[in-house]
């Protein structure tokens, strides 16, 4: 019997991931992979998989997959019900041949994660099964119909007494390291301490929008640019009009706007679950949280 899953609906977005591609910057690839790496690296851990095994990432719910197999399946990130053939059920649970997996709306976040036992065995590019949408590397969005083959289960699930949901805070504190251009701007750990902001509408996988305060640079840096420079993941771009971008996963590899800080890996996750109009403040020089399980990763 073939180990698959067939995919009925999808939702607004439903993405193959799994920890990404990191060191191709030079090849002008970003690192792709999981917005969100301890929810997914949890999951997999809950059905027996590697920590990197490739699963699904879904925007805002809506994901419906039939089991051509028996599997285990896990969904974490926010709270995000399951029914299986209508039935409202518990992660981690199990599918047999022709069930029925529906996912609900998520709450408290906009992306869960759902991984198979075996995980998702599409080809790699790069050492990846990441999708990104950016330099489009990796399978294509998931649609209607697609049958997504599933590996070998390999490891022993790893249970849990109480699986916590991700919950975005009322008011989003993210830590933000100065540099590398924080010349460019006056007072930057001050201005990004007083300012207030909020998560826009307009941002993706590639970095998130903010609306709010505008930045101030230097006057003698005023309407001058930059050559394009290398960015990281977490990096905090200030165009001309003074409202920073924080990029994500899926970020492009240079830029010319001036870079005022970066975001450490660890509060990234948390940008990367956090709806339209969510407030945000930075605090600048601070190291990010420590999430349990946290996965640690880099663009080099």
């Amino acid at each position: 019997m073939t180990r698959a899953v067939t995919v009925l609906a999808t939702g607004p977005q439903a993405l193959v991931q799994d920890l990404g591609r990191p060191g191709n910057a030079h090849l002008g690839v970003p690192p792709s992979g999981a917005l969100d790496p301890p929810s997914l690296a949890l999951a997999n851990r809950l059905v027996g998989n590697p920590g990197g095994a490739a699963g699904l990432e879904v925007l805002l719910g809506g994901l419906v997959l039939r089991a051509e197999t028996s599997c285990s399946v896990a969904v974490t990130g926010p709270a995000t019900p399951a029914l299986v053939d209508g039935v409202p059920r518990d992660s981690p649970l199990h599918l047999a041949p022709g069930d029925v997996l529906a996912l609900g709306t998520p709450v408290g976040g906009l992306r869960c994660y759902v991984a198979l036992s075996g995980g998702v065995d599409v080809p790699a590019e790069l050492g990846s099964r990441s999708t990104d949408l950016l330099s489009g590397l990796g399978p294509a969005p998931l649609a209607p119909g697609d049958v997504l083959p599933l590996g070998t289960p390999a490891g022993v699930p790893v249970g849990v007494d109480v699986l916590v949901p991700v919950r975005v805070p009322d008011v989003l504190v993210v830590p933000v390291l100065l540099g590398p251009r924080d010349d460019w701007f006056t007072d930057p750990a001050g201005q990004l301490r007083a300012g207030r902001w909020t998560v826009s509408d307009r941002g993706n996988r590639v970095g998130v929008r903010l609306t709010g305060t505008a930045l101030e640079r230097e006057p003698g840096r005023v309407g001058r640019e930059l050559p394009s420079e290398g960015l990281v993941t977490g990096a905090v771009q200030v165009p001309a009009d003074g409202a920073p971008v924080v990029f994500l996963a899926d970020h492009p590899t240079t830029g010319g706007y001036p870079v005022i800080g970066v975001v450490p890996p660890d509060a990234l996750p948390l940008l990367g679950q956090a709806p339209p109009g969510t407030p945000l403040v930075f605090a600048p020089g601070t190291p990010g949280p420590e999430r349990p399980g946290a996965v640690r990763y880099s663009d080099s």
